[in-house]
């Protein structure tokens, strides 16, 4: 199991360079997890994907409700102190901060294309594809 920031996440649905490796690791651990942020998130890259043409708004509206379902049980809500904390000591967004919350909270790691919850969170965060060549 595995905390999926909204990066990994759209990674999954919206083709970029670093699809294959989520998809690898969809197929290795398919066990999702994220806060309830992730929805709202989402509907934004969705809708940026809209505004500038890559994708139709029935696209977007499939996209969105098919990952609601691979997610669907597996949504949390975050400590807010935690996520304050971790924001003010790291410089990173509360919005951010709820992934890394998460991830303490249940002893995870979190997915994530974020270079700075990287640097600033090493011993959680890291890429699709450290995690896949980290695992055995």
């Amino acid at each position: 199991m595995i905390v999926a920031d909204t990066n990994t996440i759209a990674y999954l649905y919206l083709p970029t360079a670093q699809t294959d490796d989520v998809v690898s690791l969809l197929h290795k651990d398919p066990n999702w997890v994220a806060p309830l942020l992730w929805r709202s998130e989402f509907r934004n890259v969705l809708a940026l994907y809209v505004r500038k043409g890559v994708i139709d708004l029935s696209t977007a509206i499939a996209m969105q409700s098919q990952a609601e379902q691979q997610l669907a049980e597996n949504e949390y809500s975050v400590n807010s102190t935690d996520v304050l904390a971790l924001a003010s000591e790291s410089g990173c967004s509360a919005y951010d901060c709820e992934f890394v919350s998460l991830a303490k909270s249940l002893d995870l790691k979190l997915i994530t294309g974020d270079k700075k919850l990287i640097q600033m969170f090493p011993e959680i965060a890291m890429t699709a594809g450290d995690y896949l060549r980290a695992e055995p």
